[in-house]
């Protein structure tokens, strides 16, 4: 039985936390996030007895990130205090710390007597329409009309054409997370089959660390090779399969800049990369294809969120899994 401890601050539990959690294998995007939110934490109660923590403590804390707490924000409103959601996900991961650090030392979970912050039911995102994806893909032609004082107002050719236009339609056909996009590589893509591998661990990006494989139609395909068809570095497997300035690999927040940008200059509004996976989901179902093929494609552990992406496409998972069923199929 592990003893309990004497004096041990938050922030040195915190530390143990975190590398049993890097040791699971939890990707480090996650472990960052516990980071951030148990400093949070910290900082506002103190660096606490960890076996001192009470309800109230942890009542107090989220009641003051509720109401009162406004994040630093690199680039959006600075005065918006945090989303109910943003709310819920720090009290699971206090919950997280409590429940390792209860079991590690051997005292009562505080968390036991907290009610979980309500979240209300997010407005279901409209997938993109067809018309708006081909303003999207104009949209990568030209940069927006300008005007001087000497001369008409003129547009100029993108240089990043055609990159962008694969990247809209790699989205589109295959559901990829933006992270998930922006680690792919040139050996990850088959271009006559359109396979793609995404690798599991780190290297893929993907969530959980459990690889799989997507496809590209041939639309896609055609995109796809066209950019690449002016790199001179396709031969090196290596290589990012999509690269920014100084041929460095997209991250993140480029492609969410990207695609906001694209948005902005084709009048699509709520235009960010994870719409192109709700996009991607909802078709998909709504073409003909079933909950079970897509939850692999998209990458997710179980089937509750395709069960939502069928309630938005009107698809019945029950009558889908009565023709999937191999007992009944089979008539054993």
């Amino acid at each position: 039985m592990n003893r309990r401890p004497q004096g041990l601050e938050a922030s040195k539990a915190v530390i143990g936390f975190l590398q049993y959690k890097g040791a699971e294998g939890l990707a480090p995007v996650t472990v960052a996030g516990y980071e951030r939110d148990l400093k949070l934490w910290i900082d506002h109660m103190g660096d606490i007895d960890v076996v001192r923590i009470t309800p109230q403590h942890i009542l107090s804390f989220l009641n003051y990130i509720r109401t009162d707490y406004v994040p630093r924000r690199i680039a959006g409103d600075n005065s918006k205090k945090l989303a109910p959601k943003t709310v819920y996900n720090i009290y699971v991961s206090l919950a997280s710390f409590l429940t390792w650090a209860t079991n590690e030392f051997n005292f009562a979970n505080p968390m036991k007597s907290v009610p979980r912050p309500r979240v209300p039911e997010d407005a279901p995102v409209e997938p993109f329409k067809k018309e708006e994806i081909e303003r999207l893909i104009k949209a990568c032609d030209f940069c927006q009309e300008a005007t001087t004082d000497r001369r008409r107002k003129f547009t100029m050719q993108r240089s990043t054409g055609k990159r962008d236009k694969a990247i809209l339609l790699t989205l589109l056909d295959t559901g990829l997370r933006a992270s998930e996009l922006c680690a792919l590589r040139v050996e990850d893509v088959d271009m006559k089959t359109g396979r793609i591998m995404i690798r599991s661990g780190e290297a893929g990006k993907a969530k959980g660390g459990k690889g799989r494989i997507v496809y590209l139609g041939q639309s896609a395909r055609r995109f796809v090779w066209r950019y690449l068809a002016e790199r001179d570095d396709v031969k090196d497997p290596e290589a990012p399969l999509f690269v920014g300035k100084f041929r460095r690999p997209f991250n993140r927040d480029a492609l969410r800049q990207l695609i906001k940008g694209l948005g902005e200059k084709a009048g699509v509004t709520k235009c960010h990369p994870h719409r192109f996976r709700h996009t991607f989901a909802i078709t998909y179902l709504r073409s003909g294809g079933d909950i079970f093929t897509l939850k692999s494609l998209l990458g997710h552990g179980s089937l509750d969120m395709v069960q939502h992406y069928a309630r938005i496409a009107d698809v019945d998972v029950q009558q889908a899994h009565r023709r999937a069923s191999p007992a009944d199929n089979w008539r054993l």
